[in-house]
């Protein structure tokens, strides 16, 4: 019995091995469909936070689930039953993501009460409607008379309430108005010029309002905020709560709730600090790695090098991966991928390298004072790049999109930083254990990332349970990690402002330890080599990694699958 299943599943990783771009899964064009569907309706309405965007959404997903309902799922395959548990957990979540949209906008509406006023504009302009211009030009006039008085209630409440929650609801309004004066810019662009009628009731109007939604915007940021013209924004953050990250832990399918997921992050933070005192004995420092990580540092090259470092380091990983014969990498991929630069205001965000099919990397420039410079050449010396290219690059993110879309594109709507993310820190971590530091100084530098990306997770979710204040998150990655302050300041900027999901930063080392779990299981287990893994999971879509094992393990999941998978 042990020798057939032996045999079965030695035949299942063939398979997968010999995959191509053909279909594998019965619910392929359906998950495309009702992906593109999607995206075309949200094209289609497309003002932030319009009710008529909202309804229209949620009819759709609605409309899908009753259709999804209706497919046969014991009939379909392994392949089509992820599909199926991955669509039915989007529009579920789809939907949930709608119900949050109407709260935040009921929250917003003593700051924007206005709102419908441009929603209605644009939405009549999208139904091709035929406009009467003496009607929109009062609608315009009456548009900047609501705006100034509400400009003037806050310039005139000096006692007004500044409580976190009021200035996370003040920063979301601010976001609205600049959203909805673009709109009304878009609405009055598509006449003017070209209905001479138009412009000449609606030019003089139009600029008012216009200039009083801008005015606004700064009232609200000066008076709520405390911003002042020229000065960072400042880290407000939105925190979620527990039982919110306990529902999006759920629609990732991560069994473990938030507090077990810090102690995880401890543990492989104590994991890091012992290993970086290792590293920092080897360099004359002692159990002080602290020193060894300056030595580190100050190891920048030269302005204007950067660039040649961050070429040689690429094409050292690439070569080092293939060279073991640990994944596929097509020529292609070492062809096409090209770097630009990040501007100082993009680094104000983002200090570090971004990656991808575009490799962005982050170097200071002339116009930068004098702190910011040396901040960022220390924040990207060669060691600590060592670490972070590959991550960006081969076999990282840009090996992960370039397969992505070539087999199973269909999954790109499933997309999840889990997988995105996790593997290219799972890579940080094999990678370590191919021994690709080459010297102490190296291990230092990928073991700066190793304590970062645990300290995400520790920090991100705290702020989120509402134990960590911002301040205090980039006082935790400048104490315990070794950042320079510009550059935690950024980071915990970057998690916060609203680009990122809540659970983002806690994908990276999440994401790894799962993939490194999955190896432990398949490779280490003497079921499939390094290189049939990995070009499994490459050709498999992007997934949550349970379900990458569960395509892996060849299993036929039930309908009621919920995560269970303890790794």
């Amino acid at each position: 019995m042990r020798i057939a299943a032996t045999l079965l599943f030695t035949a299942h990783c063939s398979l997968l091995a010999a995959q191509s771009q053909g279909p594998q899964s019965e619910l392929r064009d359906t998950v495309a469909r009702y992906s593109l569907d999607r995206q075309a309706l949200s094209r289609r309405f497309a003002v932030d936070f319009s009710p008529v965007r909202r309804d229209r959404l949620r009819a759709y997903d609605t409309e899908w689930q009753t259709r999804l309902g209706a497919v046969a799922f014991d009939r379909l395959g392994v392949e089509g039953r992820i599909d199926w548990l991955l669509l039915d957990n989007t529009l579920r979540r789809e939907l949930a993501q709608l119900d949050l949209e109407a709260q935040r906008y009921r929250d917003m509406s003593r700051f924007v009460p206005f709102a419908p006023t441009i929603m209605d504009l644009m939405e009549s302009r999208r139904r091709m409607e035929t406009i009467a211009p003496p009607t929109t030009a009062r609608t315009l006039a009456n548009l900047e008379k609501v705006v100034d008085s509400l400009r003037r209630q806050v310039e005139d409440s000096a006692r007004r309430d500044t409580t976190r929650a009021n200035r996370i609801i003040a920063l979301r309004s601010i976001n609205l108005v600049e959203s909805l004066r673009r709109t009304l810019q878009q609405w009055y662009g598509f006449y003017a010029g070209y209905d001479p009628v138009f412009t000449w009731w609606n030019a003089n109007p139009f600029k008012r309002s216009d200039e009083a939604l801008k005015r606004y915007a700064a009232a609200i940021r000066l008076q709520v905020l405390k911003q002042k013209e020229g000065e960072d924004e400042p880290i407000i953050g939105d925190p979620i709560g527990a039982d919110a990250i306990i529902k999006e832990l759920a629609f990732e399918f991560i069994p473990y709730g938030p507090e077990e997921l810090i102690r995880i992050a401890e543990r492989e933070f104590a994991w890091s600090e012992a290993e970086m005192k290792k590293a920092s004995r080897d360099m004359g420092f002692g159990d002080d790695w602290k020193l060894a990580l300056e030595q580190v540092k100050n190891s920048y090259v030269e302005p204007g090098r950067q660039p040649d470092l961050v070429r040689d380091l690429q094409r050292e990983a690439a070569e080092f991966v293939e060279s073991r014969n640990l994944v596929t990498v097509p020529p292609l991929t070492k062809e096409i991928w090209r770097m630009e630069m990040l501007t100082p205001a993009q680094q104000k965000v983002s200090p570090f390298f971004l990656g991808g099919e575009v490799m962005m990397v982050s170097y200071p420039t002339d116009s930068m004072a004098e702190d910011d410079k040396m901040m960022s050449l220390r924040g990207n010396n060669p060691h600590f790049s060592r670490a972070t290219v590959h991550h960006e690059l081969i076999p990282g993110h840009h090996l992960t999109g370039f397969m992505n879309d070539r087999y199973n594109a269909h999954r790109n709507a499933f997309d999840t930083p889990f997988y995105t993310e996790g593997w290219a820190l799972y890579w940080e971590m094999l990678l370590w254990d191919q021994n690709f530091p080459r010297s102490p100084e190296d291990r230092v530098g990928m073991l700066f990332w190793r304590m970062h990306r645990s300290a995400r997770i520790i920090f991100s979710l705290r702020f989120h349970l509402g134990t960590m204040t911002p301040q205090e998150a980039v006082d935790f990655l400048v104490d315990r990690v070794g950042h320079e302050r510009a550059n935690a300041t950024a980071e915990v900027r970057r998690s916060f402002n609203g680009s990122y999901p809540p659970l983002y930063q806690i994908a990276y080392m999440i994401g790894g330890l799962q993939f490194r779990a999955l190896h432990h299981e398949l490779v280490d287990g003497g079921r499939m080599t390094d290189r049939q893994f990995h070009d499994a999971i490459l050709q498999g879509g992007n997934l949550p990694v349970e379900l990458v094992r569960a395509r892996l393990l060849g299993r036929f999941l039930p309908r009621a699958f919920t995560t269970e998978w303890r790794f």
